[in-house]
């Protein structure tokens, strides 16, 4: 397991403002507010650092006293969020690629099985050449593995997964069912415990999010 996590597919992204916005999630006094906001500046973070490496092209931009070049993405991009608690980081995403389409996965686990149970999907006919896929806490893996197992990741150019935090056996599990994954998170926590919560981690994400915890 260790050298899974290990892998060059998997980037802690790591910023001062990241670990400060980290222990505000963290913090079990947060409120919905402070928890929202700080869950924007990591998404943002992390979404920055998983489109780095995006194909661009360059055209000619007219500025008010000159031209000169520009850049601009050319492939297309997909992200869609795990319903519901990926709805958080949706809109910080958008804000770095606001010309990506928009999909959406509906899972829900079965706390005494720890399995996910899909009741929603919609994702844009074409899946694009970049996939992004969002979901704040990378446990068990089972979500990331149904979400994915029912996409074509193998005609993709890139496939990542962006979390605020992750547990080293979920990584195991969906690096083996997708080698090809990328995982962008700002922290791989210590493991899981019985009931398959991550330890340290931050509660239940979606709970925090709306206000319902």
């Amino acid at each position: 397991m260790s050298d899974v996590v290990a892998s060059s597919a998997v980037h802690v992204v790591r910023h001062a403002v990241i670990a400060s916005a980290l222990a505000v999630l963290r913090d079990r006094s947060s409120s919905s507010l402070a928890f929202r906001s700080s869950a924007r500046t990591i998404a943002r973070a992390l979404a920055y650092e998983a489109t780095r490496d995006l194909p661009i092209e360059v055209f000619d931009v007219e500025t008010p006293v000159a031209t000169t070049s520009g850049h601009r993405i050319v492939d297309h991009v997909v992200v869609a969020p795990i319903l519901r608690a990926g709805l958080g980081m949706l809109d910080a995403f958008l804000d770095v690629v606001p010309t990506a389409s928009t999909g959406f996965v509906g899972l829900k686990r079965d706390e005494t099985t720890l399995l996910p149970t899909e009741y929603y999907r919609n994702l844009p006919a074409t899946i694009g050449t970049h996939f992004f896929l969002l979901d704040p806490m990378l446990a068990t893996g089972g979500s990331v593995r149904a979400a994915l197992d029912a996409i074509d990741t193998v005609s993709l150019k890139s496939c990542s997964l962006l979390a605020f935090i992750a547990a080293p056996e979920g990584i195991a599990s969906v690096m083996s069912a997708h080698p090809g994954l990328r995982i962008y998170t700002a922290s791989i926590d210590e493991r899981l415990n019985d009931l398959g919560y991550i330890v340290p981690g931050l509660g239940d994400a979606g709970d925090r999010l709306c206000g319902t915890a």
